[in-house]
């Protein structure tokens, strides 16, 4: 049987970065990649750098809320699979990786409908709702946390963590430390407050930056238009927008990490073995997920948690001051986890159920 297989997954970065982490992966195992996705979405926009074949569908977005929207989505949603089935039958894959988000959906009912196995990554401890929609679908289920399994139907969760792209690993400490122009021999945190709804963590962090510098060099990814240039020159306070492709040899270089908890930003700490401190976002502020993923990662001893409404500048030091003495246990609990080959472990399903 050839090796082909459809990747899919799209909406937001979080449900395309896995599926790019596994390239290298499988073309080495020999595999022809396909990606199918929405029209224009960001999954088009991201694996336009990576030489895969693209095909587009018709995606209806699901909400759980009233909007105009939700009676024409629907006919969107039936035009993708049927879309999705004609690209199918056209790359005749053996086996479909779905990464989830509401693009998957049409795909996956696709493959499963001409009788192509599917493989289903689910990043929160809770499985949205693309994910419910498919989970009866698939063959197996990937999961991120072990408190994920009790949603999932019994024999078909797999603990595996979430894929990372392998040159995260790869970074040079020296590199980081002449990126940023840090010469002191003070540990260095790196502060990630660039995604959606990390304005707090930014104004926080920059109220108890003397505080901080007493102790650590501090790089600051802070997100795009965020760069405060009165705080530029401040030795040892380097700050970016964001980084892509330094960002390997700024983990390196880092000692601990702030970071909010999102399911593949954590994962990707969990990988690197860096202790770091969460500060989920509030339930307010979305359904949730982070709040769980964060009680997770602290029930397991890889993170110390920092709720919002507790944030002050004076607990935030306090925290990473805490953090940092107590590193050495984090790391240690870090090296003993079952996630930390997901790549081998998803591969592994891969080849046994594209037989299948």
């Amino acid at each position: 049987m050839e090796k082909k297989i459809v990747l899919t997954g799209g909406g937001t970065a979080g449900h395309v970065t896995p599926n790019i982490a596994l390239l290298p992966e499988l073309r080495n195992a020999g595999f022809e990649v396909s990606y199918m996705g929405s029209y224009d979405g960001i999954e088009k926009r991201l694996m336009e750098d990576y030489d895969v074949p693209y095909y587009g569908v018709a995606t209806g977005k699901l909400r759980r809320y009233f909007d105009l929207k939700n009676f024409t989505d629907p006919f969107k949603i039936i035009k993708g699979y049927y879309e999705a089935k004609a690209h199918l039958k056209e790359i005749n894959p053996s086996i479909v990786f779905s990464k989830g988000g509401f693009v998957s959906v049409p795909i996956v009912r696709a493959a499963h409908a001409l009788h192509i196995p599917c493989i289903i990554h689910e990043s929160d401890i809770t499985p949205g709702l693309a994910n419910k929609l498919c989970i009866p679908l698939a063959e197996k289920v990937c999961c991120n946390f072990p408190e994920t399994v009790s949603y999932l139907p019994a024999g078909k969760s797999v603990l595996t963590g979430s894929p990372i792209r392998r040159e995260l690993s790869e970074g040079k400490r020296e590199k980081g430390l002449s990126l940023c122009g840090f010469n002191s021999g003070k540990p260095v945190v790196l502060i990630i407050g660039g995604s959606l709804g990390a304005r707090n963590i930014n104004l926080t962090v920059r109220s108890a930056l003397s505080q901080i510098l007493k102790d650590f060099n501090i790089v600051h990814i802070c997100g795009k238009g965020n760069l405060d240039d009165s705080l530029n020159g401040i030795v040892g306070y380097k700050q970016f927008e964001y980084l892509k492709e330094d960002l390997k040899d700024v983990f390196a270089m880092a000692d601990v990490v702030i970071s909010r908890a999102g399911a593949n930003s954590i994962c990707e700490l969990l990988a690197l073995k860096k202790p770091n401190l969460l500060i989920p976002l509030p339930a307010s502020a979305s359904r949730g997920d982070q709040l769980l993923n964060a009680a997770s990662f602290e029930s397991q001893g890889f993170s110390l948690v920092l709720h919002e409404e507790d944030m002050t500048p004076d607990t935030l030091v306090q925290s990473l001051q805490e953090l940092f003495c107590n590193r050495q246990s984090y790391i240690d609990n870090m090296t003993q986890s079952s996630q930390l080959n997901p790549i081998a472990t998803i591969m592994g399903l891969i080849e046994e159920y594209r037989l299948k």
